[in-house]
Formats: C-alpha cells, structure tokens, sequence
C-alpha cells in the first residue's frame, strides 16, 4: 500500500496541483496499477486515495479499486471507436456528486477528460497515443457491489472505463467523505489519475 506522503510526491512530480489549504479540501487521486504490464486483469489491482486536512492534520485513505475497464466491456465495447480507458493526468473539476444511472449517488463526470480507445480484443490495453479521445463519456467514480459488508473480485461488467471502488464499506467511507468536502467547498472535484511506475518507494 502506498503512503499519503508517497502520492503527494508523485502528484507534485508531475507538475500537478495538490490541494492543502482548509479542511476537507481534497485530493482524489487513483493509481494505476503497471505490474501487469498492458495485460487485462480483469481485478480490482488498482488503488484510489483521498487526502486532505482537519485542522491542519493530514487524513488518508486508500481503497482497492480499477482505474481499467473489464474483460466484458473490453470484447464488446460500447463505443465504436473502441472501449474506453482513462488517460493518466489531472482533471479539474472533472467530477460532481449525483446520480450514477439514475440509481445512486456516486462522482459523475461533468467536464472533458481524455481517454485512450481500444477496439482490438486481444486481451491487452492499448495505451495508444493515436487513439485519444477527449470528451464527456460518463467516466465515473462509483462502487461495484451494493451489498454491505461486501467486496467485488472480478471487474467484468462494473467497468466501461468507469473508475470502481471495489469494496462497499470503502465506497460509503469515500462517498461520506466527499460529500462533507462538497458541503464546506462546492461540488466540483478534481480526479487525478497516476500509474504506480510514477510512485517513489
């Protein structure tokens, strides 16, 4: 597991911005798990963290997550340009608290972010600079199993592209916290997605 203090490196590392000023002003920051090189996993091998500050104390949390589409998605894409799969970078005010599909109340994408298409089915992303795709494509942030107590193992169909907080304690943990963050600040949140290569151990 990666420390708080290790992912506001990385974030400033790469020129990003890092929030640090009043309380609950957050850092939403997942981390993409490369140790599977291009290879579809099919599991919840990502991270997704929260930072920020109470009283000028630093409180952190970090669940598994996937930053990466399933296998369905990946065989049967929505999009005829090829499935989608979130670019690494920092998005402001990319997300806002609603509804995701009508159902429940999860991170809704709100303004552009980039993503990478993958039309091919051979088993592997293709991070492919040629293929970038920047727009609205409801690339959220939301649980997988809705059954508290619970955690799902297998992306399959939780992922188009999406960003999936795999347990559900975790998810009522994360969204708990955004929506103080929304009531003490307003409700635009920046995502910022990073690869474990960027982490310093």
């Amino acid at each position: 597991m990666y420390t708080r203090e290790q992912v506001e490196a990385a974030v400033k590392a790469k020129g990003y911005k890092w929030f640090e000023s009043g309380d609950y002003n957050v850092n939403i920051v997942g981390i993409r798990n490369m140790d599977a090189g291009e290879r579809v996993t099919n599991k919840f091998d990502d991270h997704l963290t929260i930072s920020y500050k109470i009283d000028d104390d630093w409180f952190y949390e970090i669940f598994d997550c996937t930053t990466d589409p399933g296998d369905d998605w990946m065989d049967k894409p929505m999009n005829s340009k090829g499935c989608a799969i979130l670019k690494p970078g920092q998005y402001p005010k990319s997300h806002k608290l609603r509804l995701h599909q009508g159902r429940y109340l999860a991170l809704g994408q709100q303004n552009n972010v980039t993503v990478y298409r993958d039309r091919d089915k051979d088993g592997k992303y293709d991070f492919d600079e040629s293929t970038v795709d920047t727009g609205l494509y409801g690339i959220n942030i939301h649980r997988a199993t809705k059954h508290a107590g619970k955690k799902s193992t297998r992306v399959d169909k939780w992922s188009a592209g999406c960003q999936v907080i795999a347990s559900n304690d975790d998810w009522h943990c994360f969204l708990d916290i955004c929506q103080t963050a929304r009531d003490k600040w307003s409700n635009n949140f920046t995502y910022t997605l990073i690869t474990s290569n960027d982490i310093k151990i």
